[in-house]
């Protein structure tokens, strides 16, 4: 069949020629521009305290820190002092998931509870936390409890306040729908309200992990004898630069695993949504 288009409104038919691999190509990979940007950056680090030969005390080479790292694990003592910060921060941190989640839900769910609470929220979530530790070693001591609590108070205002908007932002239909086929109330937060709070909460479970950790680890560095906290104000104290970077490199590894962890969850628990 004859093509009635001008020749210069004609389209050749050419096959689009396979681009080979090129450096393009895995630089377009976000795995290998993250890890090669922090590889780059201990490299160049590396080589610039070998050429102005800057004294270890202040800034040690990374392979100098690797030895004291490595060091550090051999002799048992960092070891002990990453489970025992873990313990303290997830122990708290759990116990706020729970209650905080729970509490979440009955403020947004109860007028006169959310009522009450937006007093207490408003005047509690914008105290700095690192302020209560004196007051908490007065009413608690330095020991477990102490470190539980602060982990908890880390983590719970997040989790409160952002399951309370995940709940209230739930599409007001698929309520009124759960009511009309006659679900009860706690069938309705438990499959209508929670599964639609879900991304909130996990927002806010992700914020306060964070906080968690930073206010344990600032709580060990004021009071404690075991931790990375501890340890990191040791170093400090007898100017051990390199077993500082070292506690620092242990605390930034935690860091990714746990936003690598939080991400996969994510994940599965946006298919079980959507399931």
């Amino acid at each position: 069949m004859p093509n009635d288009l001008p020749l210069a409104e004609q389209t050749p038919i050419v096959e689009t020629p396979v681009a080979p691999a090129s450096a393009s190509s895995w630089l377009d990979n976000e795995r290998v521009l993250g890890w090669g940007s922090v590889a780059l950056v201990i490299l160049v680090w590396e080589i610039t305290t070998r050429a102005t030969g800057v004294s270890p005390l202040y800034l040690p080479r990374p392979t100098q820190i690797v030895v004291a790292l490595f060091g550090m694990f051999a002799t048992g003592e960092l070891h002990k002092d990453l489970l025992v910060t873990l313990w303290r921060i997830f122990v708290g941190f759990g116990i706020a998931i729970f209650v905080g989640t729970a509490l979440g839900i009955w403020i947004a769910t109860s007028v006169r509870v959310r009522a009450i609470a937006d007093m207490f929220i408003a005047m509690l979530y914008p105290l700095p936390k690192v302020t209560l530790i004196p007051l908490l070693i007065i009413w608690l001591g330095t020991g477990g409890p102490f470190m539980l609590t602060i982990s908890f108070l880390g983590a719970i205002f997040p989790i409160v306040i952002n399951t309370v908007l995940g709940v209230r932002q739930c599409d007001p239909g698929l309520v009124l729908a759960a009511r009309d086929l006659g679900a009860t109330p706690q069938q309705i937060v438990r499959r209508v309200l929670l599964p639609s709070a879900i991304p909130s909460i996990f927002a806010g479970i992700r914020l306060g992990l964070g906080v968690s950790i930073i206010l344990v680890v600032a709580a060990e560095m004021v009071v404690g004898k075991l931790g990375l906290g501890a340890r990191l104000y040791l170093s400090g104290q007898i100017l051990e630069t390199e077993q500082v970077f070292a506690v620092l490199i242990v605390l930034a590894t935690l860091g990714i695993v746990v936003t690598k962890v939080q991400d996969f969850i994510d994940v599965k628990l946006g298919r079980w949504r959507l399931a």
